[in-house]
């Protein structure tokens, strides 16, 4: 089961999503998280999950949240910290996000690529490369 659950990190200056996500039972946790609460929060799932690998969108912070994660150790190894291509992964995350929460009423007949969601979608773009990770084992 080790490989099949990672730590998925979406970075940001002031925020990040982040989730833990199964292959193939899809997500068990998801949040948003301050970039400055970063590690403290990543170092709790890992601990709850007993997780050996993160993967991070290579973009905005990228760097910053590597080198951050890859200090967590689990039983005395540390984090195997793999970077993710972040590209269009918002724009998967805003889908991802329509698709859990449905517009009502006359907004439904507002297309799509019009659509901005009312809240941030970070935690969603998490899942997104946890999801492109997995797809590219």
């Amino acid at each position: 089961m080790q490989g099949d659950v990672v730590l998925s990190v979406d970075p940001g200056r002031e925020k990040c999503g982040i989730a833990v996500v199964h292959r193939s039972r899809g997500i068990l946790y998801k949040s948003i998280v301050e970039t400055a609460e970063l590690l403290a929060a990543a170092t709790a799932l890992v601990v709850k999950y007993s997780l050996t690998t993160a993967v991070v969108g290579d973009s905005t912070s990228s760097r910053s949240a590597q080198s951050k994660l890859s200090t967590i150790e689990v039983k005395g190894q540390k984090m195997t910290v793999i970077p993710v291509n972040e590209y269009r992964s918002t724009d998967q995350a805003r889908n991802r996000y329509w698709a859990d929460h449905p517009p009502k009423g006359l907004f439904r007949l507002i297309p799509i690529t019009m659509r901005v969601p009312p809240v941030p979608v970070d935690d969603y773009a998490a899942v997104v490369l946890a999801e492109r990770y997995f797809a590219g084992q």
